[in-house]
């Protein structure tokens, strides 16, 4: 009868004494009182429809999908990225957050003091006098407003952190980076600025204009490549661990989260 047999896997899968039991465990459970033919695929069949197991099962397949990478910007600060640094300690002038945007070609960025209850109209009234007003109105933005974006640095880092955000940005701008093997600053002016560990070498210069042209060029030129083989790189290793998969309109998948912020999991 069917009825009874969906009324024992039910009893056997889902109630309070068998917590939802792996497919193989709930069929050496059930057949050492209950038999019929088929009795293994049916039991497979209604695990693998449980809703509640395939919420909070663990993944023991490779993640699906490939590394998709984002496509290599033409030009500086055409194309950037946002990300937010949040639950930091509030400051005098009451900053609690800092929004950092990074130009995706030269890699340099902008960390932005700011407060997390920002409105969407005081964010982009910042964006348009931080961003906009030095390199113009960019094509495309990538962010996903993620709080996790928060190293222990900036959690053990105590007092008015926005007096000095200036030349933490300063100091990741004028530093060597991997993606394009020279300093942002390099990438996005020719050379690096001069910090104090060198005001031994400053003295006057006299830069031709067509010269710095060149030079400004050729460093997106090589920009451009070295993205190219960070990004080849990155989806490599991406790629070793990942399977591909594709899904048709209509699908019905699950999609996995990180619970939210003060939100424990048991």
């Amino acid at each position: 009868d069917a009825t009874l047999r969906e009324a024992l896997l039910t009893e056997a899968h889902s109630s309070p004494f068998s917590v939802h039991p792996g497919s193989t465990k709930m069929y050496y459970d059930l057949k050492q009182h209950f038999w019929w033919s088929g009795m293994k695929r049916d039991v497979a069949m209604f695990v693998s429809r449980c809703l509640i197991c395939q919420q909070v099962k663990i993944e023991h397949q490779r993640a699906s999908g490939l590394l998709q990478p984002l496509d290599i910007p033409v030009w500086k600060w055409d194309k950037i990225s946002m990300d937010f640094v949040t639950e930091l300690p509030r400051t005098r002038r009451r900053h609690d957050a800092i929004w950092v945007v990074l130009d995706r070609l030269t890699k340099s960025a902008y960390f932005l003091p700011i407060r997390k209850d920002y409105s969407v109209s005081k964010l982009a009234e910042t964006f348009q006098q931080e961003i906009v007003r030095l390199h113009g109105t960019p094509v495309a933005i990538v962010s996903d407003r993620d709080p996790r974006f928060m190293s222990r640095f900036w959690k053990e880092w105590t007092g008015n952190w926005d007096d000095y955000i200036c030349l933490v940005e300063f100091a990741y701008n004028n530093s060597w980076h991997a993606s394009i093997k020279c300093a942002p600053f390099e990438m996005l002016y020719g050379r690096k600025c001069h910090a104090p560990i060198c005001w031994d070498q400053v003295e006057e210069r006299v830069i031709e204009v067509p010269k710095m042209i060149e030079v400004t060029n050729e460093k997106v030129a090589i920009a451009k490549e070295k993205l190219k083989e960070a990004r080849t790189r990155q989806k490599s290793y991406a790629d070793k661990h990942r399977r591909s998969i594709e899904f048709q309109p209509g699908d019905r998948v699950f999609l996995k989260v990180s619970p939210s912020h003060g939100v424990r999991c048991f």
